[in-house]
């Protein structure tokens, strides 16, 4: 309809000579208008994504700290329960000597007592040479130092004991309150999921909404800029519409692997993984679909929940929500070279944090408002962007 609606106003311009008649510039009027009407309607449309953004943005980052918070709580855990072991293996070490020295206790009542050992000052009274009563009374004074010592030695084991199984109460109800903790957490994460969805359906929709908008108000325009061209300039062919062709789709099976000492970045080339499994769905360099703009990654789908992995060594840098790229984490490699992980549903990592090859460092998601899930994956020297593929292996 509006291919046939220029055609005439062209054949009206040649059919005049370049002039432009009452009725041209009352359509040239209301293509204008109509243009200011959508430009509005764009504004208004962009406020209100820009709303539903924030929101999106705030359920998003907490996903990734409850995330987060997850496996520190679950490390904890374990950390608990090796304590609780340790504590559980000295109290059985205790009870075992405290019951030896019961047993040695017993033995030195018995020789002592049972055997008819007179006291000092029958010993002293019994006539016997003042040498061999000394000795005696010497003997008798160790036995009795050695019992006291075996006393206290066993009182205090028993202390001891008693102290460790009130720390191990104390670990154990440590225990139970990280237990508590994490399923509370992981309400909150599926109360979060849920926002996340709500917000993200809101968003698609105005999204949706907007491409439409935006489609419209490009037609609108290159049909005024026809329309303007035909009318001043008669001779000159109206400009055809060139629809750009897509990359081709690959799919990649391998992801880096755990290595002790990485080289430097620049001789990894030729030897690098992506960072997720998953179908490549565009080429560096080519038109995105969506706004046309040149590619200077690329998209990774994946199932959310993927883990996304390091490609080499490198210190992260940057750890947040971006728009346009949701949770974002960027890996600075040294030499100038960085590798970008973009859309995460959660990232696991902090700004500072040293990563080794196939380190896992974030979860696939659809986060920064895109609606498939997977991973975006940049790699740039010294700011500038390059083709992944030239570095990496699919094979």
């Amino acid at each position: 309809m509006a291919s046939r609606w220029v055609a005439v106003l062209l054949a009206a311009a040649l059919a005049h000579g370049g002039s432009v008649c009452a009725s041209e510039k009352e359509q040239l009027r209301a293509v204008r208008e109509r243009l200011e009407q959508l430009q509005k309607a764009l504004a208004k449309t962009e406020r209100e994504r820009e709303r539903a953004a924030d929101q999106l943005r705030a359920s998003e980052k907490a996903i990734s700290e409850a995330n987060l918070r997850l496996r520190e709580l679950k490390q904890a855990e374990r950390e608990a329960e090796r304590a609780l072991r340790e504590l559980s293996g000295r109290m059985a070490t205790l009870e075992r000597d405290i019951e030896r020295q019961r047993q040695r206790l017993a033995e030195l009542i018995r020789v002592r007592y049972m055997g008819g050992e007179p006291s000092p000052l029958k010993l002293l009274l019994s006539g016997r040479e003042q040498g061999e009563t000394a000795r005696l009374l010497t003997y008798q004074a160790y036995v009795a130092r050695a019992q006291g010592e075996f006393l206290h030695r066993l009182q205090t084991d028993v202390e001891q004991l008693g102290a460790l199984e009130a720390q191990a109460r104390a670990r154990r109800e440590e225990l139970a309150a990280l237990v508590a903790e994490q399923q509370r957490e992981r309400a909150k994460l599926d109360a979060q999921r849920a926002e996340r969805r709500t917000v993200l359906a809101r968003i698609s929709g105005e999204l949706r909404a907007q491409r439409k908008e935006i489609e419209a108000a490009k037609r609108d325009e290159a049909r005024l800029a026809r329309v303007v061209e035909a009318l001043t300039k008669a001779s000159r062919d109206r400009a055809r519409a060139k629809t750009p062709g897509g990359g081709t789709v690959a799919r990649n099976e391998h992801v880096p692997q755990a290595s002790e000492r990485n080289a430097a970045f620049a001789e990894l080339k030729g030897r690098l993984r992506l960072p997720v499994r998953g179908e490549l769905a565009n080429r560096f360099g080519t038109p995105r679909p969506d706004t046309g703009l040149t590619a200077k990654g690329l998209f990774i789908r994946a199932r959310t929940g993927e883990e996304v992995r390091a490609v080499a060594d490198g210190e992260v840098v940057y750890a947040d929500w971006m728009r346009g790229f949701g949770n974002l984490l960027i890996v600075d490699h040294g030499g100038g070279y960085m590798t970008i992980y973009g859309h995460n549903e959660a990232i696991l990592k902090r700004p500072g944090d040293f990563v080794r090859a196939g380190e896992v460092i974030a979860t696939v998601g659809a986060t920064g408002g895109n609606e498939t899930p997977g991973l975006y994956f940049e790699m740039r020297h010294l700011g500038r962007p390059f083709d992944p593929l030239s570095w990496v292996s699919l094979k």
